[in-house]
This record gives structure tokens, C-alpha cells and sequence, in this order.
């Protein structure tokens, strides 16, 4: 966690010179296309941001630098459920959290909703609260998990569990919220604000869009000469993140596999690195097949994950425990893999973005697919252009995208505003699912494994389902951020050549 803090050290490098005084060009920048100069306001004012070092690691996140990849199963279908055809994809570059979400992560986002919306609107606070109960089981004493694991410090850094996939979903918009906003405080754009209630909470969005004042520490100066010379910050000054999010079922087994760990001769300073993977691993410790450690010093043969080895097994002897957890472990236990992800194997299967279907074909999108992804727009008024109020806590209107959105607007593959049953032949779309099967629109894909399955689960390229509004003892989360600009990090995208010179 420290370690991802140090990027605020850089955040926002560009807004230093939006501030620049219109005395001197120093510093403004000039358009190439255009010849005006950028930021000043004798020219109209149009700013943008200089000297931009490129976005910013934001609280939690490691960076995983995209690749193509082999997505799919890895290992034998012990469950002969023929659900994960390997196939080649593309994910682009993103953040994730280092970490599973812990107990006293989720404990400081209740107790912020309490104090912001529980003496008006104590039905938001309860609909976020992790149901504990999930603990319970037929013919099993588990009440000590039940009465304390969510609120004892013993547990603050155990994953949290008993959170629904919508739950999790509310918590990254939460977090990005906070996020910019602590920005923004260290930035010196606002103060501090204990004191926000109801429809008068800090958005990312309701800010960019005006609609959120809060109190205002230094202003950024507008420079358009008929403006209202303050304005408030927004992307384009280089300074906000992207929202956190949870991870797309592709993006999370990219991830897990830890590819870039198999790179024989990966880049560095002075070499490009070679464009090779010289094994496709089963699990996200290497290529190894086995659950042990292989080091040779103390360490070895102690198991790597957190899961059960087999019915009534579940830690080991005592004297030589084997995990040394009997329920979920603290989010930084156990091995890394090779981005620095900590229990992408065991400890607690996860929620993804997507919809789940039984079946992974060739007809998805190779890059950065996706089934059932989020499609909502602003809600705005009768002009089409002027954004609606913000609703009673303080957030921006979305609402769904429907059919008459997308015409004339997509390419021919997007016919439909809600793609979950995508599959078409001979131009009709032919799934429909949740009449006859457990599968329906709210089955959400869940990955990694969990202290209480076995080894089979914590392959990457296994996967499972779970309701979106269905927690358990034994599902948690953790969040993604997109990664904007280059594809790796201090470093333009694309390849950089110095021009020759040409002959005469």
C-alpha cells in the first residue's frame, strides 16, 4: 500500500503550468496545427496541460502491463463442463489492486456512508452492510466468524466477504470518488469537509460538471475572457483518475497468470525485450504443477495458497500446519506471482464484471473482451445537452442504453443495447437463458478459488458462476483501474525512432 501511495508525489504535473501567468509564453505550449498559443488567454484561453508525465498509479494499485494471451482452460476439465475454449486474446494495460479488499477497507466506506447519508437515508447504509450470516452452515460452529469477523480488529486485514457483485460494484464508485477528492484536497483545489451530507457529497462527476462546490481552497484560473475567472479542474489538467471498477474476467485471468513472469528476456533500459512466452502455466506461481513451495531453503514444500486439500482437511497437522489458515488469511499472505498480485490463487474466489456463459468461443471480441458489459448514458434534459440534477445523494443520473442509442451509430456487430445473450447466426441472436437453467442475467463469473475448494479452483483459467445478489463466506473482491495513454509505464506508446536522414 505504500508503495502505490508514492504516485501522488507526481499527480497532477501539468496543472502548475494551467496557472501560468498570460504575461509570458514560457511555459504555455503552442498548438501545431493551429499556431495559437495553449493557455492564454488573450487567444481565447484554451488550456491543456504541459509537460505531462503520464497518469499516475492511484492508492492500492500495481501496474499490469497488457499483452496478448492464451484464455481459457490450462488444465484437464475435471468437471467435464466444457466451459473455457482456450482462444488468443488481447488485454490492454490496466492497475489492480495489490491486494483482495480487506475488512477495514470496507469498514471505512460504511462508516463514511453512515455519517453522510445515515440520519436521512439509513436504507443506503444498510443496503452496503456485508451480510454476516453468510458465516452460517448446517452441522458447523462457525458463530465466532459470524459475531467478529467483519468488526474485530483481529480481522481488519482479512478480505472481506459476504458482499454481493452490486455491493462490490458501489464500492469502486465510492473509492474513485474518495480517491480524486483526496487529490483535489492535496492539490490545494478544496479543503477538507467532514461535514458532507446527502446530495452535498463530493462526485468525481458532479464536480467536473459543476453541480458539487464543496469548500473551495485555491481555485484553478479560468482563462477564457468571457469566463467567470475560477473554473473547476477536470480530466484534461491531467490531475483526476479513471473510476475504479471490478475487473473483467479476461483482465483478472491475465492477471492471475502472471505472464510477463514467463518472458525469457522481458525489457529493460537497454534492451527491448523479446516478444516470447516459453510456457503457459496452470497456476499463478509459474510453471510449476505443484501446490509447494520449490525454493530450496526453509521454505520448502509449504503451500502457496490458501484452500482445502481435501474433504476435512483444511489447514493441515497441527505441529506442521500446511497453509496455516483454517478460514480466509490476510490479504498479504502467501507468494505473489509475477506482477505483484498477492492471493490470485485461494483465500477467496472473486467477482468479475461479467455475465457469465457457459460458453467462450471464438465469436467474442479478441480484445479486451467482455460478456454483459456496462452500458449506461447521462441522463439529460429535453436539449440532449444539458446534464440533469444530481439525485438526493449527490451522484450524477445514468440511465440504461437502449436500442435506439446505437442507431446509425456502431459498427454492424452492435445491434443490441444489452449484449449478455451475444451470439448471432445467420443474423439472430439465439440464447436464452434463465427459463430452463441456473444461468440467467444476473450470473456473475467468479474466479481464483477459495480457502474452502480445492486445487482445481485455483487455476486461472477455471471459472465459475455466482448471483449477482448472492454473497458468500467464500467470495470477495478487489478492484481495476484502466490504465490511460501509453501502454507501459514512462514511456510514449508506440515504437520511438530518430528520423534518418534521407539521401539525396
Amino acid at each position: 500500500m505504500k508503495r502505490a501511495l508514492l504516485g501522488f508525489s507526481l499527480l497532477g504535473v501539468g496543472f502548475a503550468t494551467v496557472l501560468t501567468s498570460c504575461s509570458s509564453n514560457k511555459g504555455r505550449g503552442t498548438s501545431s496545427k493551429t499556431g495559437w498559443n495553449y493557455n492564454d488567454s488573450r487567444l481565447g484561453g484554451f488550456t491543456a496541460a504541459q509537460n505531462y508525465k503520464g497518469m499516475q498509479t492511484g492508492p492500492g494499485l500495481v501496474f499490469v502491463e497488457g499483452g496478448t494471451f492464451v484464455m481459457g482452460q490450462t488444465d484437464e476439465d475435471l468437471y467435464y463442463q466444457n466451459n473455457n475454449t482456450p482462444r488468443r486474446v488481447t488485454v490492454s494495460s490496466f492497475y489492480m489492486d495489490e491486494t483482495e479488499i480487506a475488512n477495514v477497507h470496507y469498514r471505512e466506506y460504511i462508516y463514511w456512508l453512515n455519517r453522510a447519508f445515515g440520519a436521512d437515508y439509513p436504507n443506503v447504509v444498510d443496503a452496503a452492510k456485508p451480510d454476516e450470516t453468510v458465516w452460517r452452515s448446517a452441522l458447523s460452529y462457525n458463530e465466532p466468524y459470524v459475531k467478529y469477523y467483519f468488526n474485530h480488529a483481529s480481522y481488519d486485514q482479512y478480505p472481506v466477504v459476504g458482499v454481493s457483485w452490486q455491493q462490490a460494484s458501489d464500492y469502486a464508485h465510492w473509492r474513485s470518488d474518495r480517491v480524486n477528492e483526496m487529490i483535489l484536497i492535496k492539490r490545494g483545489l478544496l479543503k477538507k469537509n467532514p461535514n458532507q451530507v446527502n446530495e452535498d457529497v463530493f462526485t468525481t462527476q458532479t464536480y467536473i460538471n459543476g453541480q458539487y462546490l464543496g469548500t473551495v481552497g485555491r481555485p484553478m484560473r479560468d482563462l477564457d475572457p468571457n469566463g467567470s475567472k475560477t473554473r473547476q479542474t477536470n480530466y484534461a489538467d491531467g490531475m483526476l483518475l479513471p473510476n475504479y471498477r471490478l475487473p473483467t474476467e479476461a483482465e483478472w485471468e491475465y492477471a492471475a497468470i502472471g505472464g510477463i513472469g514467463n518472458n525469457p528476456n522481458p525489457r529493460t533500459k537497454r534492451s527491448r525485450g523479446e516478444e516470447a512466452v516459453t510456457k503457459r502455466q496452470a497456476y499463478t506461481w509459474g510453471d510449476i504443477r505443484s501446490v509447494r513451495s520449490q525454493q530450496k531453503n526453509a521454505q520448502k514444500g509449504e503451500i502457496l495458497a490458501n484452500f482445502k486439500r481435501k474433504s476435512g482437511d483444511m489447514m493441515g497437522v497441527a505441529g506442521g500446519l500446511n497453509d496455516n489458515a483454517d478460514g480466509p488469511a490476510p490479504v498479504h499472505t502467501y507468494l505473489p506471482n509475477a506482477y505483484g498480485l498477492y492471493n490470485m490463487a485461494g483465500n477467496v474466489n472473486e467477482w468479475c464484471l461479467d455475465t457469465y456463459r457457459p460458453t467462450a468461443t471464438q465469436d467474442f471480441n479478441a480484445h479486451n473482451p467482455i460478456v454483459g458489459g456496462p452500458d449506461f448514458k447521462k441522463r439529460v434534459i429535453e436539449d440532449d445537452y444539458t446534464v440533469a440534477e444530481k439525485d438526493s445523494l449527490g451522484r450524477e443520473i445514468w440511465v440504461d442504453i437502449d436500442s435506439t442509442d446505437l442507431v446509425g451509430k456502431y459498427a454492424r456487430d452492435y445491434k443490441k443495447a444489452d449484449n449478455k445473450d451475444y451470439l448471432e447466426e445467420g443474423g439472430k441472436y439465439r440464447f436464452d437463458y434463465g427459463k430452463q437453467s441456473l444461468v440467467n442475467n444476473d450470473s456473475r463469473v467468479i474466479k481464483g478459488g477459495s480457502w474452502d475448494d480445492n486445487a482445481y479452483w485455483l487455476s486461472p483459467g477455471t471459472r465459475r458462476f455466482q448471483q449477482a445478489n448472492q454473497p458468500s463466506s467464500t467470495t470477495g473482491f478487489r478492484c481495476v483501474m484502466d490504465r490511460l495513454g501509453s501502454t507501459i509505464l514512462d514511456s510514449q506508446a508506440g515504437n520511438q525512432f530518430k528520423a534518418s536522414k534521407q539521401r539525396r
